[in-house]
């Protein structure tokens, strides 16, 4: 069943909102010169559509909240697009003690606008603040600060079948600290960028290197979670990869360097037969909200799902492989070169790569009754 969303209009500019058990007090934006109304435009007065790549536009609004150390969140509000100001000491940059979630918002044939899963991101938020000693949003907070952030942003979300809103939520440490410790101050910030094809090659299949010197993650770390600290350890070795010709890089464990974890930014399944075998989420595994949806509708499809320990030796018998993420979506994998020999898969004429991404994008659509309650519907 779709989720309506509250009479997200025109009144909330001006209008006090209050969410949970924290006071979010928005969306009004400050007064500088930005249209009045932000539904004045639709999104074909924007951009080229058809051109729409996978890099950073500037859209109108972000949402920002503040939230001391005793819990409670300050003003929350939309405000023009723009640079935040830091203290130099702020935890974030002096500690890394930062998170970031990914979700996208759609428009389908009819205009109506739509976000998929957001509640799942806002938990994933939730457990990573845990992890990482942070104060964290509700998920109404955090599902009502995207609702108003996409809405607030809704010239920028393509036409149905052009792309979609990417939205990035980021939760930082911006209080001042000395000592390696919590932040006393933390902030919730929104904001959007319009995107379509995560890959420049458009929908080639990905051709991975498995990377054997270095890791992602170690038991113990917080790979598990999605810090901001995940990602900047990873572009030595996507660089290293890119100028061999690679799209990416397979990482393994750090501990037996044989057993297969994810790709950069995406997790990775693998078929045989009619069983999809994909790392067990253990500590050191982004649990992505694609991949527990793909998980799940493989199952509707008949498919038996293992989430185990996987060697990389496995990848020479694999039938099929393909990769899943927010920004990714679900793609496949042409070839993995493990050990200086490449494996190369047959593209089949119905993967299932492409089963399973075309039932995820009829729910996406409404071609496909949604079931699970994944789509919240904000028009």
């Amino acid at each position: 069943m779709i989720q309506r969303a509250a009479c997200f209009h025109r009144a909330l500019l001006s209008s006090l909102h209050k969410v949970g058990r924290r006071n979010f007090i928005g969306p009004a934006p400050s007064t500088s010169a930005q249209p009045s109304t932000y539904g004045d435009y639709e999104s074909t007065d924007v951009f080229d559509w058809d051109n729409l790549g996978f890099k950073l536009i500037q859209t109108d609004y972000m949402f920002m909240a503040t939230c001391s150390q005793d819990g409670n969140f300050e003003k929350g509000k939309l405000n023009p697009y723009g640079n935040i100001e830091l203290s130099p000491s702020a935890g974030v940059l002096n500690y890394g003690q930062g998170l970031i979630e990914g979700t996208k918002a759609y428009r389908r044939n009819d205009g109506q606008i739509f976000l998929f899963r957001p509640q799942e991101s806002a938990i994933r938020m939730q457990i990573g603040a845990e992890r990482m000693c942070m104060l964290s949003p509700s998920t109404q907070q955090f599902v009502d600060a995207v609702k108003l952030t996409a809405l607030a942003n809704k010239r920028w979300i393509p036409p149905a079948g052009k792309g979609s809103l990417y939205i990035r939520p980021l939760l930082i440490g911006n209080g001042p600290v000395l000592g390696v410790a919590p932040a006393p101050e933390y902030t919730f910030l929104v904001y959007a960028c319009p995107v379509g094809n995560y890959l420049r090659n458009g929908t080639q299949p990905l051709t991975l290197y498995v990377e054997e010197e270095l890791h992602r993650a170690a038991q113990g770390g917080a790979g598990g979670v999605k810090a901001i600290t995940n990602y900047a350890p990873v572009m030595k070795a996507i660089k290293r990869a890119k100028e061999r010709g690679y799209s990416d890089v397979l990482y393994l464990d750090s501990v037996n360097n044989k057993y297969i974890e994810e790709v950069s930014a995406s997790n990775i399944f693998l078929v045989k037969g009619k069983i999809i075998s994909t790392p067990a989420a253990s500590g050191t595994i982004l649990e992505g909200i694609t991949r527990k949806s793909i998980i799940e509708i493989s199952h509707d499809l008949g498919y038996q799902v293992e989430e185990r320990l996987i060697e990389a030796e496995e990848l020479i018998s694999a039938d099929e492989v393909f990769c899943t993420g927010t920004a990714l979506g679900v793609a496949p994998v042409g070839s993995i070169t493990y050990k200086n020999k490449r494996i190369e898969y047959k593209v089949s004429p119905e993967p299932i790569s492409d089963q399973l991404n075309s039932r995820l994008t009829a729910i996406q659509k409404g071609i496909i009754e949604d079931k699970r309650d994944w789509i919240i519907e904000i028009k």
